[in-house]
């Protein structure tokens, strides 16, 4: 009855947004090669209509699937007669989505009676270009916003760079977004924007930083995929570039990278999450940021932000050999996620990409390595799955603060060490 009436909500509303009545997500514990064989076949299976969110692709971590209610029976099912053993992490999808969406406009009422932002709270692109500009007038001699391109749709793509003056100083870049639905990655990109801003001048370390190196914070690195998740899909992960020969639309940003373009952990199925894009650097929106990357020419780190699992990564995704800096990085990302534990305990894994969630290929902090960026590293923040990509919004700035501390120890090695 819920759902019928949700339904009939949206069609009054005249909203086409995708429902997930009845959808659930399940943990399936992954024990043998052969019940990983099975996960892959069923990944396979397009009438299934499956989301995975953790891919099938170790027994040491688990498989996290979102299944639409129309295929739940054959899956669990499937799952019991193979004695795959598995839980349920989220009941109803589309009961965390009216959750989300209300808070939402509950804070969107709020702002506009108070006038402030509220960090706490996930926000539409052009809120948060709106709040760019204000960041940008209320610290003009710290704060410019660059415009790098336009993304597939036309939309303005935005760097923030926070410097103290020089031309074509040593910079750090950061980026977020890059998968839409990961909409915590775009809300700590917000708010680590506003504590740089705030803090230069306040705290000595990040002063000496910006005192000697410029910080480039691209916070929606994926736009139009980020509307797409605010105004018709809250799932949506890919661009929305349209592909010759098929009616599926879009390409995985961070497959799309040309670091071992179109190996394994990346999909030549144009329907598919992990779509690759017909040739490296096709999708517009990356192109953006290659070329503004190399036309810098000296970026000493590239940090990208993701959700979630809580990992802290580096090279490589495409290849399961260790690059030639790995101790060094491996001994960076350590210092960083002890500094990030100290605030909650929050707790996170060090390692290469392919090594700690599975084989990537094409994407960003690979080509970045490969460019000659030593200090390149990945962040997959909260939660390990009770929530999944839809992170409560109360959890924002708790994921926001403590992730700062871990970016903060990176930031300051790299200031520290030679280049």
């Amino acid at each position: 009855m819920k759902g019928i009436l949700v339904f009939f909500a949206f069609l009054v509303a005249g909203n086409c947004r995708q429902l997930f009545v009845g959808d659930q997500v399940l943990r399936v514990a992954v024990e043998t090669e052969e019940q990983l064989r099975l996960l892959a076949s069923l990944e396979e299976d397009e009438i299934l209509q499956l989301d995975f969110w953790l891919h099938p692709v170790s027994s040491d971590l688990p498989v996290d699937i979102r299944v639409p209610f129309a295929s739940l029976q054959t899956v669990k099912v499937f799952l019991e007669s193979n004695d795959i053993p598995y839980t349920v992490m989220i009941k109803d999808v589309q009961d965390l989505l009216d959750e989300e969406e209300a808070e939402m406009e509950a804070d969107s009422v709020r702002e506009r009676g108070s006038k402030s932002f509220n960090f706490a709270a996930y926000h539409t692109l052009e809120t948060i270009y709106q709040w760019m500009d204000s960041l940008v007038a209320d610290h003009p001699s710290l704060v410019t916003k660059l415009q790098i391109g336009s993304s597939y749709e036309n939309r303005p793509m935005y760097v923030l760079k926070f410097s103290t003056g020089g031309d074509n100083r040593p910079a750090i870049w950061i980026d977020a977004g890059i998968h839409a639905r990961e909409w915590v990655s775009q809300a700590t990109g917000v708010w680590t924007a506003n504590k740089i801003a705030t803090d230069y001048g306040r705290d000595t370390s990040l002063t000496s930083l910006l005192n000697k190196m410029d910080v480039f914070l691209m916070i929606v690195t994926n736009p139009d995929g980020y509307v797409f998740t605010h105004t018709s899909n809250r799932m949506w992960r890919k661009t929305r570039s349209r592909l010759p020969g098929t009616t599926c639309r879009g390409v995985d940003p961070n497959r799309n990278w040309d670091a071992g373009f179109g190996g394994p952990g990346a999909s030549r199925n144009p329907c598919s999450d992990s779509y690759h894009g017909p040739s490296p650097h096709s999708e517009v929106e990356v192109d953006n940021v290659v070329n503004f990357v190399q036309s810098h020419g000296n970026f000493k780190s590239f940090i990208s932000i993701h959700a979630y699992s809580q990992l802290l990564m580096y090279p490589y995704g495409y290849s399961c050999n260790d690059v030639p800096d790995a101790p060094e990085l491996d001994s960076v990302g350590r210092s960083a996620v002890k500094a990030l534990s100290t605030l909650f305990g929050t707790s996170y894994k060090v390692g290469s990409i392919c090594k700690i969630i599975y084989q990537a290929s094409g994407g960003s902090i690979d080509w970045s390595y490969n460019l000659g960026i030593k200090y390149s590293f990945a962040f997959e923040l909260r939660d390990t799955g009770r929530y999944g990509f839809l992170l409560p919004a109360n959890q924002i700035v708790p994921t926001a603060s403590e992730t700062w501390l871990a970016l903060k120890n990176i930031m300051e090695y790299v200031r520290d060490h030679p280049y």
